[in-house]
């Protein structure tokens, strides 16, 4: 009976050493894919934000080890190598903590996130050049264009951009123009002009044909969309956590001898 229960201990702690190494393996994809993203705000945010670099980094060597933990573990298990499990325990609760530490941080750092982000996309705007080729301009260009908003808190953002204003005829951001919901919603980049109007002087903003809502707003609903299944992962990740430094704590109690022959040479 004791044995019965030996190999089924085994082979679930095998079991979640799997699934601890597939989602470890979706932390490292989702920091690799924050720092190579080049199609969306991330872009803006992780080109100029010093804070998500950091995180992304994180993400990746959290993701890493969790990866390299979750193979030792295997390995552990279905050995019965006492000194793995022991290992693999110790570092599985440093990995623990420190995830617990990161989340709380990054909770608390929330508020700090959307001001930065929100200065950084006002500094982008201000700066805006016609007809330059630029990453973040070519970024922040596609993230108005596919959410259908213009500027951070209203299109009025556009009204910082001195070479925009200084434009005698109605000429607005591309990217900005409103579109029918079922044409071609491809990003347009620079300034474009619209038909001039007999009654029309200078370069109003109330003139403009663009979308009148800030992209803030849906920015932050797409960063809670995206966090929740971030936050859905790790908590995933943590509950295989505990319920693997239980089942290892219990095979190890009862293998009573080392066997160093059953681990594997290469």
């Amino acid at each position: 009976m004791a044995s019965a229960c030996i190999k089924i201990t085994k082979y679930f702690l095998f079991l979640f050493n799997l699934l601890f190494f597939i989602l470890g393996a979706m932390i490292l994809g989702f920091g690799v894919w924050v720092l190579a993203d080049r199609s969306s705000f991330i872009s803006v945010l992780q080109t100029s934000s010093s804070s998500l670099k950091v995180g992304a980094y994180v993400f990746i060597t959290v993701g890493a080890v969790t990866m390299l933990m979750g193979f030792l573990g295997c390995i552990g298990a279905i050995r019965e190598v006492r000194c793995l499990l022991g290992l693999y325990i110790t570092f599985l609760l440093l990995i623990f903590i420190a995830q617990v530490t990161a989340g709380v941080l990054f909770y608390l750092n929330m508020g700090k996130l959307k001001q930065e982000m929100g200065g950084i996309v006002s500094q982008l705007i201000q700066n805006y050049q016609d007809g330059q080729e630029d990453s973040l301009q070519e970024a922040w260009d596609y993230v108005q264009a596919q959410v259908k908003c213009c500027g951070w808190a209203s299109f009025y953002n556009w009204t910082d951009n001195a070479e925009l204003m200084n434009r005698t005829n109605i000429t607005f951001p591309c990217s900005c123009k409103r579109r029918e919901e079922d044409s071609d919603t491809l990003e347009r980049r620079g300034f474009c002009e619209a038909p001039r109007n007999a009654t029309q002087s200078g370069n109003s903003p109330e003139d403009w044909p663009v979308y009148r809502e800030g992209c803030m707003e849906r920015v932050e609903a797409w960063l809670q969309e995206n966090l929740g299944i971030v936050l859905g992962v790790c908590v995933g990740v943590a509950v295989i956590e505990l319920l693997g430094m239980l089942l290892s704590i219990c095979l190890c109690r009862h293998v009573h001898s080392e066997d160093y022959s059953k681990v594997p040479k290469y």
